[in-house]
Formats: C-alpha cells, sequence, structure tokens
C-alpha cells in the first residue's frame, strides 16, 4: 500500500507503514498459543503488544477510547501512565487469533488510508497518545517510533530477528538519542564541562559526544570529543533495549556487550538511568 501524505511526514509515514506491515506479517500465521509468549515488553505477551498498537492507531483514527477499568493487580502497571496504555490491550485480552489479525488488517488499512489523504499541515495540533496536544508531524513520528520499537519485541518473543536497519530503526535512532543530554547531565549527573562519547556499531552506527556545560546543561552532537569523562561502545541491538528499557544495565546478556572506558562511577549512573522511553 502506498502512504504520501506532506513531504515532511513522509519518512514517518513510510517507516511506520514498513514496520507495522512487517508486524502484520509475523503475526498473521501464528497458532493461538503463541499469541501468549512473552516479549521484552515488561508484562505484556505478544497478543498485548498488538493489541496496545490497535488500540493506540484506533484513538489516533478518531475512535473513542473503551470504557474499561484495568485491576489493580497487575505488576507491571505501576503509575498513570502504564495504567492508561494498559486500558486498550486489558480489552483485548481474550480475544482469539482470528479476532487479533482481524481487527489488525482493518486497522492498518483505515490508517494508511487516512495518511494517504492527509492533506493538514505537518504543525496541526492533534490528540497525542496521552490525550495530550502535540503536531501532527509528532503524533507521527512518536507512532513510527512505537511500532518499530514492538516490531523488535514481536521478533525477540518469536525467535525472528530482523528489520534493525529499516526505516523506523532510524527514527528510533533520532528519538532516542534525543533524551541521551537529560539522562548524562541530569539523571546521572555528569560534571560541568565535562564530556561522554556513546560509539554505536552494527546495523545502525554512530557516535554522539553528549556535552555538559558550565551550567549543568546537557546537549549531544556529532562532534568527537578529545577528552570525554566515559566512553560507551556497545551494539545497536544493545543500546535499542537498554534505551528503551527492554534490559538493565545489569543484566547478564548486556554485562558483555558494552564496554567502558573512563570513570567507572559515572558509566554506571549513566548506565542505570539509560531508558528514556516510559
Amino acid at each position: 500500500m502506498t502512504v504520501q501524505p506532506h513531504p515532511s511526514l513522509q519518512p514517518y509515514a513510510d517507516a511506520w507503514t514498513h514496520s507495522i506491515e512487517a508486524i502484520s506479517e509475523l503475526v498473521l500465521p501464528l497458532a493461538e498459543g503463541e499469541w501468549n509468549r512473552a516479549t521484552p515488553c515488561p508484562g505484556w505477551s505478544v497478543r498485548d503488544v498488538v493489541s496496545h498498537i490497535i488500540g493506540i492507531e484506533c484513538e489516533q483514527l478518531g475512535d473513542p477510547r473503551p470504557i474499561h477499568t484495568v485491576a489493580r493487580d497487575l505488576r507491571h502497571v505501576v503509575d498513570e501512565f502504564s495504567r492508561y496504555m494498559e486500558v486498550q490491550v486489558d480489552v483485548r485480552r481474550h480475544h482469539t487469533a482470528p479476532e487479533m489479525t482481524s481487527e489488525l488488517e482493518y486497522t492498518i488499512i483505515r490508517r494508511s488510508r487516512q495518511l494517504r489523504n492527509e492533506k493538514r499541515d505537518p504543525d496541526t495540533m492533534v490528540r497525542g497518545p496521552l490525550g495530550d496536544q502535540v503536531t501532527l508531524e509528532h503524533a507521527l513520528r512518536l507512532r513510527a517510533f512505537d511500532v518499530w520499537i514492538h516490531e523488535q519485541d514481536l521478533r525477540a518473543a518469536l525467535g525472528a530477528p530482523g528489520n534493525w536497519d529499516s526505516p523506523g530503526a532510524f527514527v528510533a535512532r533520532d528519538l532516542l538519542l534525543a533524551g541521551l543530554p537529560k539522562v548524562v547531565a541530569k539523571l546521572a549527573g555528569a560534571p560541568a564541562n565535562s564530556a561522554v562519547v556513546i560509539d554505536v556499531h552494527g546495523p545502525v552506527e554512530f557516535m554522539r559526544t553528549v556535552r555538559v556545560d558550565a551550567q549543568g546543561r546537557g546537549t549531544v552532537d556529532g562532534t568527537p570529543s578529545l577528552g570525554p569523562a566515559v566512553t560507551l561502545t556497545m551494539d545497536w541491538e544493545t543500546y535499542v533495549r537498554l534505551a528503551a528499557g527492554r534490559v538493565r544495565a545489569g543484566a547478564a546478556s548486556v554485562a558483555d556487550r558494552v564496554k567502558v572506558e573512563g570513570d567507572a562511577e559515572l558509566a554506571d549512573a549513566i548506565l542505570a538511568h539509560f531508558a528514556v522511553t516510559p
């Protein structure tokens, strides 16, 4: 299907289309039991991740949110954000495989048509994922990011790796990198006038420097630092899983995949706060 919105929205529409069609291909042949497989997304099964995607896309279409009360004993529901997000998941928790795939396909058709016919300016204010007002461009950027991250959740659960360098990966890279200054300067408390280098290799490669100025404010850029306080080197998959909160830095699965040079205490603080997604 071809999606052709405003030119500045096109990269996000393309990334969204690529990932959501990949998700559809992944789940269409699944047997009933496979929908219950756990994913790296805390507390969510394959069914839950797909339910979340369907629900948020329906909200972007303007559909009303379900009137539904989420049980208080779900361990992964820890705050109002996660409770809000759980509603669209919980209402579909007992849906069958055919019900899930049918609703997903219908939602993809509706959303693709909406994007194809989108005539609004990218700066138009629209409803965001929490009911807040964001620009149309930002909303679509977030959807491209979200479906790619959840595509990777599903791939991990189903043992079907792939698309680490698809269009959504580059949208995810930029959004995750935007959170680095807060991680380094505020949450990890890097000292004033210091620099931290993040060196990532693999399907998506980049090197970024987070600089903390005299006032303790952080910025990120692509120029190298001659004397960084810390250099963290890791592969792209590890970076994504850490930054998206799918794994903790102390986990055995990532311990040997992150190379630390420089101030070990600061490096530990950065890695402890590396997750930038809610």
